[in-house]
C-alpha cells in the first residue's frame, strides 16, 4: 500500500506530549459519528425485522426467462460462498499471523454495513427496483424516518439479501483494493501527478468498471433496474437494463472516498480518521472498537454524500418507466402497474407518499382510507381585518 506522509502529517512527539489527555482527538470525533450512525441503523433494522414489512415481495404473474433465473441463482451462490473466504482472508488470517485487525478487516465489516444505504436512493421517488423473483423480505425503507415514496407490506423496495449483504462486504472491499492498485499504477506512470489527479484517474476507472459490471452484466442478467433513469443520459435507453451514466459518476465518488481512505495513510499506516489514536486510553478492545467506528463513519458519509444525496435530485427528475420494465411484474415490486390500480411513477403524476392521494389507472383521484383532503381557507376581508 502506498503511504503518502505528505498528505497526512503525523502529530509531532513533542506536541503530543504536551497535549492534555482530556482533549478529544479526531479519531474520537469520527467514532462518535460512527456510533450514532450504527445505532440508528440497528434500530431501523430491528423495527423492520419485528414489524409488518418483514415479508416477501412476490414476483407477480410474470416469470423471468430461464437464463435469468439460472444466472441469478449461480451468481447468488458464488457471492454467498465468497463471504466466509473473505472473512478468513481479511480478518482471521491477519489475526492469526499478526494478532491485530488490519484496515482491510475493518473495511470488510464497514462496507458490509453500507448495505443499509443501498435502497435509500428511492427516498422521495421510486426510480430503482430489484428483481423480486430473488429471495427477499422486502426492506427497511418504510422504517426510515421521513420516508416519502409509496410502499406497503408486500409492495415495496425488495432487497435480495442473500446477494447484497455479502456482496457489499467483500465485494466493495475488493473493488476498493483494485482501485488502490489503479492509483499505484497511475502514480508509477506519472510520478508528478497530484493527489487530486490520482482521484480523477480513479473516478474515470470506476466509471468504466461500473459500466461493465452493472450496465453490461448485472443489469442484463436481471438483478436490478433503473426504471426512472433519465433516458437521454442512459445507455440502452428504453430497456429493462438501461444504465444511467450518472450512476457511474455517483458510484465513482463513493469509490474515490473509500480508495482515498485506504490509500492515503501516514507513516504509521493510519488513515486520516485514525489520527490521535496514540492518545487513546483503554484496552485493546476499546481502541479497536473506536478505530472501527471511525472508519465506518467515513465510509458511511462517503456513500451518503457522493451517492444518496445526488440520487435524490435524479429521483425528482425521473423519466417515465419504460414499457419493457412495466410488463415484467418481477421488476415492479408490486407498487404499480397491472393489478395494483396505481400508475407507475411518471413526470405527469404527483409524487406519491405513504398517505397521499393518487391517480388510478382510470385517471381518477383516489383518497386513501382515513385521509382527508385539505380545504381552502378564505382570506379575511372587510374593514375589521
Amino acid at each position: 500500500m502506498n503511504k503518502t506522509s505528505s498528505a497526512f502529517h503525523e502529530i509531532p512527539i513533542a506536541s503530543a506530549a504536551v497535549t492534555p489527555r482530556s482533549a478529544v482527538s479526531p479519531i474520537q470525533i469520527w467514532a462518535i459519528i460512527g456510533g450514532l450512525i450504527l445505532t440508528v441503523q440497528c434500530l431501523i433494522w430491528f423495527n423492520w425485522i419485528t414489524g409488518p414489512y418483514f415479508v416477501r415481495v412476490p414476483p407477480g404473474p410474470s416469470d423471468p426467462p430461464l437464463y435469468m433465473k439460472t444466472i441469478l441463482t449461480i451468481w447468488t451462490t458464488v457471492i454467498l460462498a465468497g463471504l466466509p473466504v473473505g472473512i478468513y482472508y481479511f480478518i482471521v488470517r491477519p489475526w492469526r499471523r499478526e494478532r491485530r485487525i488490519t484496515t482491510d478487516g475493518m473495511l470488510l465489516v464497514a462496507c458490509g454495513l453500507l448495505f443499509f444505504q443501498d435502497p435509500l436512493l428511492n427516498y422521495f421517488n421510486t426510480w430503482s427496483t430489484y428483481n423480486t423473483w430473488m429471495w427477499n423480505r422486502g426492506s427497511w425503507v418504510q422504517n426510515v424516518p421521513g420516508w416519502i415514496s409509496y410502499g406497503e407490506p408486500g409492495r415495496m423496495m425488495a432487497e435480495p439479501l442473500l446477494m447484497n449483504a455479502p456482496g457489499y462486504s467483500y465485494g466493495v472491499l475488493l473493488c476498493t483494493i483494485l482501485g488502490c492498485w489503479v492509483m499505484r499504477k497511475a502514480k508509477a506512470r506519472w510520478p508528478n501527478i497530484s493527489n487530486i489527479g490520482l482521484i480523477g484517474v480513479l473516478i474515470l476507472w470506476t466509471f468504466v468498471f461500473d459500466l461493465v459490471i452493472e450496465g453490461l452484466f448485472l443489469m442484463p442478467m436481471g438483478l436490478f433496474t433503473y426504471p426512472g433513469a433519465i433516458q437521454s443520459l442512459s445507455i440502452n435507453a428504453g430497456t429493462y437494463y438501461q444504465w444511467p451514466l450518472y450512476e457511474g459518476l455517483m458510484w465513482g465518488g463513493v469509490q474515490a472516498g473509500l480508495c482515498s481512505l485506504r490509500y492515503f495513510t501516514d507513516d504509521r499506516g493510519q488513515t486520516f480518521v485514525e489520527r490521535g489514536m496514540e492518545r487513546l486510553q483503554g484496552g485493546f478492545i476499546k481502541q479497536q472498537l473506536t478505530r472501527f467506528l471511525a472508519i465506518f463513519a467515513a465510509c458511511s458519509l462517503f456513500f451518503f454524500i457522493c451517492y444518496n444525496l445526488p440520487a435524490q435530485w435524479f429521483a425528482l427528475h425521473a423519466d417515465p418507466w419504460p414499457e419493457d420494465i412495466q410488463k415484467r411484474s418481477y421488476f415492479t415490486m408490486g407498487i404499480c402497474g397491472e393489478g395494483t390500480e396505481r400508475l407507475c411513477p411518471h413526470p405527469a403524476l404527483p409524487f406519491e407518499g405513504k398517505n397521499s392521494a393518487y391517480i388510478d389507472a382510470n385517471g381518477e383521484v383516489v383518497i386513501p382510507e382515513g385521509v382527508t383532503l385539505p380545504k381552502i381557507i378564505p382570506f379575511e376581508r372587510g374593514a375589521n381585518q
